[in-house]
């Protein structure tokens, strides 16, 4: 299960897109920069935990990331972006891996290993110089 956002807890501020778009980009501020404060939010605690010890330039030293989202023309637009890409950050983190137990070899598979093993040193030892 997954830890959803509550997008009450995420602070917008739009602000001016970078790159082409001629008037409208001088004009309207239609980007979006998104904030969110994991310490503070409603999401889980082991969440948090591994949110914070992702190694990601978006995520600030005081536990907020911050996403920023250009990539419409349209301010509603860009702030569902900047959610969808939040929430996929918060399902990466909330992935639990599997614990790998070591197991050993089995009898036949070191067998296996040994034989082939075997078989390419005396592959290697015809390609030395021939002896009379």
């Amino acid at each position: 299960m997954t830890a959803k956002i509550d997008p009450q807890q995420v602070e917008f501020s739009a602000i001016r897109a970078q790159g082409p778009g001629g008037q409208n980009v001088n004009k309207v501020s239609c980007a979006v920069h998104a904030r969110f404060d994991i310490a503070a939010s409603s999401l889980p605690s082991y969440v948090k935990e591994r949110l914070l010890a992702m190694r990601d330039s978006r995520i600030t030293l005081d536990g907020v990331v911050v996403l920023k989202a250009q990539q419409s023309r349209s301010l509603e637009a860009n702030k569902e972006d900047a959610l969808r890409r939040l929430q996929e950050m918060v399902d990466q983190a909330s992935v639990v891996q599997a614990v790998r137990r070591p197991t050993k070899p089995t009898r036949g598979s070191q067998r296996r290993r040994l034989d082939s093993k075997t078989k390419s040193g005396q592959v290697k030892a015809l390609r030395g110089k021939v002896r009379e």
